[in-house]
């Protein structure tokens, strides 16, 4: 058996084990290993040496793995998602949402407006889609739910709400997609920044739009604020608009790099939380432990990717591939509609970080045989992730805000409050594949 059938049959392997619900870390390290012990065992089709085979396999995942954690740019992950708890713990995550309130509350529907912005704020902050809507699943849907809104319109602003994690910086996607392509993370940033207001803006459009098309689940503006209340809810967030300002002010006025912006800001939040005695040491305990839970099960996924990734290049699978598509003589349009369609099925079944490290190895190479702009591609590839956080049957938002929502709200009435949301999103994304300025005009001037 040749090197590219090895890998061809490793490769389908990998996806039947994923549909039996093998946890896809398992699944990837798993056929990698078994692939590469094979192509060591049988070089070429010769006769096997099965016990040769086993140092070599060994030498080259462990190799891997290496390589892969001694990577800078691979602590900013930890960093980051400390950030995001600590800063929940001292409740700074939650003040853009209670300042959004008080300035929207004669907006119409202006909680769900401040829930969106309230999930926008968190994710600059966290960079975690399912921790966002957790957490604003518990604090605004039962307000919302307490005033009268319209549980679809409630539970639905908030999960796709939520999604922004995924999207607006710091992203966790963003930086392990960097690492996996070797792109510059600060720039995959800044290149989020445009496409993620416009996500938010999108979102905000639906609520007006569902507001002024169904009056009933809105109720009518009774809460009235006077300047000096909004200006307080303002102050009261300023640590969050801070750690704004540190990393996506740090980062494009070149101040900082990626790494460097996630650790200031872990430093500022933790400092200014024992500070203010919005902390306590236990509470910080805690949400250091809950960081390193979280950072564990990531990059237990990243090292199995990363010798899968080893696993193909080694069997020349990824070429393969690619010339196998480019003998159809696909256009632009064509592929990237073709790609669009790969993970919008997949994110039906997969968590995101598993579909982007499964699949990154096959759709860069196409991307860039056509010439395409990897840090464009990036954004338009989180887009499509974010998005199937509310795809059926497996949408995670969805179930995170089925789950901690009291009392509960049927399933299917949370899909029906997520389907125009949605709608929005495809919208959204037709925007950014059509006019990657949208995605690469502020990188440029990192320049």
């Amino acid at each position: 058996m040749t090197a590219t059938a090895i890998g061809i049959c490793g490769l389908v392997a990998t996806f039947v084990l994923i549909a039996l619900r093998t946890p896809i870390a398992f699944a990837l390290a798993g056929c990698a290993l078994a692939g590469i012990y094979l192509n060591f065992a049988a070089p070429g089709g010769q006769g096997p040496e099965f016990a040769l085979a086993v140092r070599p396999t060994l030498t080259l995942a462990s190799g891997a793995i290496y390589e892969l954690f001694q990577s800078y740019d691979l602590s900013a992950v930890l960093l980051f998602i400390a950030l995001g708890h600590v800063a929940f713990a001292a409740g700074v995550t939650t003040d853009i949402y209670a300042a959004a309130r008080v300035w929207l509350a004669r907006v119409p529907g202006g909680l769900a407006i401040a829930s969106i912005v309230g999930c926008g704020g968190f994710s600059a902050i966290s960079g975690s889609s399912v921790a966002c809507a957790a957490t604003m699943g518990k604090v605004a849907v039962p307000e919302m739910l307490r005033y009268g809104y319209g549980d679809r319109l409630a539970t639905g602003a908030v999960a796709a709400g939520g999604t922004l994690g995924a999207l607006i910086p710091p992203s966790v996607l963003f930086i392990l997609f960097g690492i996996f392509a070797e792109q510059s993370i600060s720039k995959l940033f800044i290149a989020a920044v445009i496409p993620g207001l416009l996500s938010m803006l999108g979102y905000t459009l639906v609520v007006l739009a569902w507001t002024a098309l169904r009056r009933s689940d809105v109720p009518s503006i009774s809460e009235r604020f006077t300047l000096a209340q909004r200006l307080s809810a303002l102050g009261r967030a300023w640590i969050a608009i801070l750690m704004f300002v540190i990393i996506i002010g740090g980062i494009y006025g070149g101040i900082f790099t990626a790494t460097e912006a996630a650790a200031v800001s872990f430093a500022t939040v933790t400092l200014l939380a024992f500070v203010t005695g919005r902390i306590t040491r236990c509470a910080f305990l805690s949400a250091l432990r809950e960081a390193a839970h979280q950072t564990a099960a990531i990059f237990l996924i990243a090292g199995a990717a990363k010798i899968f990734v080893t696993f193909v290049a080694l069997t020349n699978v990824a070429p393969w591939l690619v010339g196998q598509v480019v003998a159809f003589d696909p256009g632009p349009g064509q592929l990237i509609f073709g790609i669009v369609c790969l993970y919008v099925v997949l994110g039906m079944f997969l968590d995101p970080l598993g579909i982007m490290l499964l699949t990154l190895p096959f759709t860069l190479p196409l991307i860039e045989a056509q010439g395409m702009n990897p840090v464009w591609f990036a954004v338009v590839v989180v887009k499509l992730l974010e998005m199937g956080l509310l795809t059926p049957p497996v949408g995670l938002n969805v179930f995170v805000i089925h789950s901690v929502t009291e009392p509960r709200i049927a399933i299917g009435r949370i899909f029906a409050g997520v389907a125009p949301f949605f709608v929005m999103d495809l919208a959204v994304l037709a925007l950014l594949v059509t006019i990657p300025a949208l995605s690469l005009w502020l990188p440029a001037q990192l320049n």
